[in-house]
């Protein structure tokens, strides 16, 4: 079950779309906090670099800090997902911009590939944005795109990275 955390109401959902499942991911979803930075900072330099080692990330980070804060002050919300064990590390997290459906961020730790916590962040993006959840991913992060399709999201355009220049497929999700 997820639980997602709104002023101390924890949410729970059952599966990747909707309330009252029995499966448990293992996660805890709530609003990323100024003190989940670093964590997010961390993870996010793990992730990436795992899969594009060519790319130096680490500093890359001083514009993944602005890039957060101009989105969180565009109106995107930043989630993340914490283990549920005491130490509740920070797993992974999203950044969804409810008004346009863009998904900007969402990133796993590598400790944690595989076991449901991108998921848990996919169905919480989802559940933020109902009608649609639009996204770009480098077409040579095949993992990502094979993820994102399992996901229900599907290829409609092709473009290129602004930063690396690299190839991207712009994919999307339409809600009921």
């Amino acid at each position: 079950m997820w639980l997602i955390r709104r002023s101390d109401q924890p949410i729970t959902m059952t599966d990747q779309t909707t309330p009252n499942s029995p499966a448990s991911s293992g996660y805890i979803l709530s609003e990323a906090t100024p003190e989940d930075r670093p964590a997010m900072a961390k993870l996010w330099v793990e992730t990436w670099s795992k899969t594009m080692p060519d790319i130096d990330f680490v500093a890359r980070l001083p514009w993944l800090e602005s890039h957060l804060d101009s989105l969180a002050g565009g109106g995107a919300l930043i989630r993340v997902a914490r283990e549920e064990r005491e130490d509740g590390l920070v797993a992974g997290f999203v950044v969804i911009h409810p008004g346009t459906g863009y998904l900007d961020q969402l990133a796993v730790a590598p400790r944690v590939w595989g076991k449901g916590a991108a998921e848990a962040l996919m169905a919480e993006a989802r559940r933020l944005s109902p009608a649609l959840v639009a996204l770009d991913v480098n077409q040579d992060n095949p993992r990502a795109v094979r993820f994102y399709e399992k996901m229900g999201l599907a290829i409609v355009s092709e473009g290129a990275n602004p930063m690396s220049g690299r190839l991207t497929y712009r994919m999307e999700w339409r809600g009921v």
